[in-house]
């Protein structure tokens, strides 16, 4: 791009399409840079385990970073837009902390906060900006590198989770809901589409109309949580057969 122009707020320039090619090659290279991840597991060195947190640090806070810096530059930053009350905005700094604290009762929380709502976000986007703008980039940057940063707890510093993670982890989500709630009622924001549904197409449209979709929102968290829960459950099933013989 030539004068900045990837930097522009111009929507109609850089359309967004859901499952476009540039679409379908953020995901594909999102879903590759998990299989290698993995495959580092058994063959990464301490060294290179403490370089991949901080590259990962690095990617989660430059994201964020430059995020603020775009608006700032196009004079348009919203405190009912910016702020860090957006799910993946809240899973971005609870990484970041996990990360440097490498906490256990963070990582309970975070693991399933952060993969189903970066997840969800990667494969349906609420997105403006296409290829090749700035923001196409950023926006699948950060939300890889939540993914990553869930992961590499797991993979790298063989932290596991059991039942009443999840519920934890669901009582804190809610809890963080009612602060949201209460945050868009002060600015008139959306945060958390608390307040009305993506502008973009999304799952959620599929869950009725305000404000019954939330309550939908909670029995498809609870959906996902459990997901996400399950190769934990077999692991532990293995474990505990390997263990009786």
């Amino acid at each position: 791009m030539e004068g900045g122009e990837d930097l522009n707020f111009r929507y109609e320039e850089y359309p967004f399409e859901l499952f476009s090619v540039s679409h379908v090659a953020a995901m594909t290279l999102s879903l590759g840079c998990i299989f290698v991840l993995y495959g580092m597991r058994n063959r990464i060195s301490e060294r290179g385990r403490n370089v991949l947190k901080w590259l990962l640090v690095m990617m989660l806070l430059s994201s964020e970073a430059l995020f603020h810096i775009w608006y700032l530059i196009n004079d348009v930053w919203d405190p009912a837009i910016n702020l860090p009350f957006q799910l993946c905005s809240i899973s971005l700094y609870l990484c970041t902390f996990m990360l440097l604290t490498n906490s256990y009762k963070i990582f309970e929380i975070t693991f399933f906060v952060s993969m189903s709502g970066a997840l969800i976000a990667i494969v349906t986007p609420e997105l403006f900006f296409g290829f090749p703008h700035f923001r196409y980039f950023q926006f699948f940057l950060a939300h890889l590198a939540i993914v990553l940063s869930s992961l590499y707890m797991v993979w790298m510093e063989g932290f596991t989770l059991r039942f009443k993670s999840l519920l934890r982890a669901f009582g804190a989500l809610n809890v963080m809901a009612v602060i949201v709630y209460m945050v868009n009622e002060l600015l008139g924001a959306n945060y958390m589409f608390l307040s009305h549904k993506p502008y973009n197409a999304s799952p959620i449209d599929f869950l009725g109309p305000y404000p019954w979709y939330i309550l939908s929102l909670e029995g498809v968290a609870l959906i996902i949580f459990g997901l996400l829960y399950f190769p934990f459950y077999l692991f532990h099933k293995r474990k505990e057969g390997e263990a009786k013989i």
